[in-house]
């Protein structure tokens, strides 16, 4: 039976080592979360090595592999089963030929509940993600977990509220985001960490949902990962969170029920006008 709470964990570290300390890294950082009560623990995009799309390098492309066997998967499976939460799992997945930049959802027993795989893929200096994955195909999903009903997006996909609209859409009650991201190569005095936020408040307040998002820390070569994971309410409030340097936890419990009685107060989904919204659909300009 599914949880009447979300108690949801962020995590956030530096991810610049070696597969099995990274992962080790995180699996301390989940059991900790666990013992602290998180049903629900959010670990940051691609966080079995550093962030290797930041180049144009084809020797990254023996990073990727597939889903089934996979030891990183298979890793926290047994670690969801054995403490009881229910873990997204961002990986580099090679699929039909091809390469996505994908996350795995394994609920509180162990078991995978499937794949999504990212649909929005930036490409810029730092962050060259079209070189290595193809947009991703599985459409918008959201998952029914022991612990709550989670729609998940990754990284570029937490800038479209259309991704966030979509997912609640699908029944989401609470919208998670796996993240690597700070400051642009490019435009070396730009900081975009309260844009970054913001957004994403904005998908809260847009919803009347809880949103979290987990990044990374440290600098790894060019970039320098700004951190700040946190926890927002249905109203855009963030509840919890981390610094722009602090490696931890950040927690927060809400109640199912509350939420659902705010979601049928505001309603944004009812009062939605799809008859007006083809223009979301064209790409061609609009006269």
């Amino acid at each position: 039976m599914t949880d009447s709470r979300l108690q949801i964990a962020v995590v956030q570290c530096e991810l610049r080592a070696s597969r099995d300390e990274n992962v080790s890294r995180i699996e301390t950082l989940v059991r900790e979360a666990a013992n602290r009560g998180a049903r629900i623990v959010l670990t940051p995009e691609l966080f079995e090595g550093p962030y290797f799309p930041q180049v144009k390098d084809e020797a990254a492309f023996d990073l990727a592999a597939p889903v089934e066997g996979h030891p990183t998967i298979q890793r926290m499976q047994r670690l969801a089963k054995e403490v009881g939460v229910v873990l997204p799992i961002s990986f580099f997945e090679e699929a039909d030929g091809a390469r996505y930049n994908s996350l795995v959802v394994v609920d509180a027993d162990g078991s995978q509940l499937g794949v999504y795989r990212k649909s929005h893929i930036p490409d810029g200096p730092g962050y060259e993600e079209k070189f290595y994955f193809r947009a991703g195909n599985t459409g918008f999903r959201v998952w029914n977990t022991k612990h709550g009903r989670l729609g998940v997006g990754v990284c570029w996909d937490q800038w479209f509220p259309e991704a966030a609209r979509a997912m609640a859409l699908l029944g989401a009650e609470l919208l998670l985001y796996p993240t690597a991201i700070g400051t642009e190569p490019a435009t070396p005095n730009e900081d975009s960490r309260d844009p970054w936020r913001r957004v994403m408040l904005g998908h809260a307040v847009a919803n009347a949902m809880p949103v979290a998002a987990a990044n990374r820390i440290g600098v790894e070569d060019a970039l320098t990962f700004y951190g700040s994971s946190f926890i927002s309410d249905h109203r855009g409030e963030v509840v919890a969170e981390l610094g722009r340097n602090e490696e931890g936890i950040a927690e927060t419990t809400f109640d199912r029920e509350a939420l659902r009685k705010y979601r049928n107060n505001w309603q944004f989904l009812r009062d939605r006008r799809p008859d007006l919204y083809g223009v979301l659909t064209r790409n061609e300009p609009v006269e």
